[in-house]
């Protein structure tokens, strides 16, 4: 239920925003990427989480199963616009394997230079999916 009330503010909150005299126009695929990319993202997460920080794994499994769902509302609207569950896994495989390789770069990896930035890049990532749910 808390799921689906946050997911209902954020979609209110970006279909009825107004701008003077024409209103906002959603990009729905934009939104339907950002969703599968942070689904994908926080799956990395979270198999990351259960080698190092198991207790951890726990929240982002949470915020992965919100993604979802929030995927599962608008794919519907998507399909009369060619997309559909085959592109969003794509986008959800590729985000995943993306974000498992910075951290296992900056886990792994060369200590020095490398290894900070996979770091900072891997959090600033996750931390954008946080922004995007509500609470």
């Amino acid at each position: 239920m808390k799921t689906l009330v946050v997911a209902l503010v954020w979609v209110a909150a970006h279909c009825f925003a107004v701008l003077p005299a024409r209103a906002t126009v959603i990009d729905l695929n934009a939104q339907a990427r950002s969703f599968a990319v942070c689904a994908g993202r926080l799956s990395a997460l979270v198999e990351h989480q259960w080698m190092f920080d198991g207790a951890g794994s726990e929240d982002t499994q949470l915020r992965r199963a919100t993604f979802l769902e929030l995927l599962d509302a608008v794919l519907p609207h998507l399909r009369d616009r060619g997309i559909d569950r085959h592109h969003v896994l794509h986008w959800r495989i590729e985000a995943k394997q993306a974000q498992a390789q910075l951290l296992r770069r900056a886990t792994f990896g060369k200590p020095g230079r490398t290894m900070r930035q996979a770091r900072m890049t891997s959090t600033q990532y996750i931390q954008h999916c946080n922004s995007l749910l509500l609470g």
